[in-house]
């Protein structure tokens, strides 16, 4: 019998995750069905409700309803307490609900696995202080990294968000304007990249041997990236954490872990081909 499985957000369109859970389910023989679904704004409870009341086993669940979905769950993972939001939700055998958020696990994942990107012992700086700089943290610092210095336009978000994650390991936060110098990985978790821009940080930031991730993606390099290029740091977009985060979500479900490199590939080609037929660039 066919589990069935789908991603809820609005807009819904333009997600690759009914790609990314195919070639999942492909890979590992696992026979599942994914679509998506558009809830309307406000109502997802009822839209999580009817899918699971029709025999759903999980749902991803992408902007604006990682909060809503935090509220609806029955149980949540310590991830996703600490994220304060989901964006996994799986059916559990006595018929309640896990709320997960495997945006983090993806992250570290993509930086450790697929980039062979050191985070122990390694100076980091985190960039932005809103939902996804939360959702990553605690993975972060699970890997016990020398230093993790998070800053924001806003200083105040920043040191609290720092406040709020104490327990978990040494932490720091400011401004932007006030960063340390030298760090050897920077993850961009701001939503500046959305809007063509990139941090206002200083040069001097950038360490030898540098690493620069920014968690959005496309098939250019953000001005962050290229930034980050310009002064010899090594550079990834967040293509890889996209499909991070869903092999993770995909072993919750299933409890196989599929090989995210094919998949990581077949979505890079199609995003250079997309590129090749804008105009101008054939």
């Amino acid at each position: 019998m066919t589990d069935l499985y789908a991603v809820v957000g609005n807009p819904i369109k333009h997600s690759l995750s009914p790609e990314i859970h195919h070639q999942f389910g492909l890979q590992t023989q696992q026979d599942i069905g994914y679509e998506k679904i558009l809830a309307p704004l406000g109502e997802f409870a009822e839209t999580a409700k009817k899918f699971f009341t029709e025999g759903g086993a999980g749902l991803n669940v992408t902007v604006p309803f990682k909060l809503d979905a935090f509220e609806y769950a029955d149980t949540l993972t310590e991830r996703a307490k600490t994220a304060g939001a989901v964006n996994t939700l799986a059916v559990q055998a006595d018929g309640s609900v896990l709320g997960d958020n495997t945006d983090g696990a993806g992250l570290v994942a993509d930086l450790k696995h697929h980039l062979g990107w050191s985070i122990t012992g390694k100076k980091i700086l985190l960039l932005g202080a809103g939902g996804a700089s939360r959702g990553a943290l605690l993975p972060l610092l699970k890997e016990q990294p020398a230093q993790l210095h998070i800053a924001n336009r806003t200083a105040a978000r920043a040191v609290q968000l720092a406040k709020d994650f104490s327990g978990y390991g040494s932490l720091t936060a400011g401004g932007l304007a006030d960063i340390p110098d030298g760090f050897d990985l920077i993850i961009n978790a701001s939503a500046a990249s959305l809007a063509g821009e990139r941090p206002p940080v200083a040069d001097a930031v950038v360490g030898p041997a540098c690493c620069a991730y920014d968690m959005v993606y496309g098939a250019e390099p953000t001005p962050f990236m290229q930034w980050a290029a310009d002064l010899g740091a090594k550079t990834s977009d967040g293509l890889g954490m996209l499909v991070g985060q869903a092999a993770e979500a995909f072993y919750l479900w299933r409890g196989v872990r599929p090989q995210v490199e094919p998949v990581l590939a077949t979505l890079r080609e199609r995003l250079y081909a997309k590129l090749q037929e804008e105009p101008g660039n054939k």
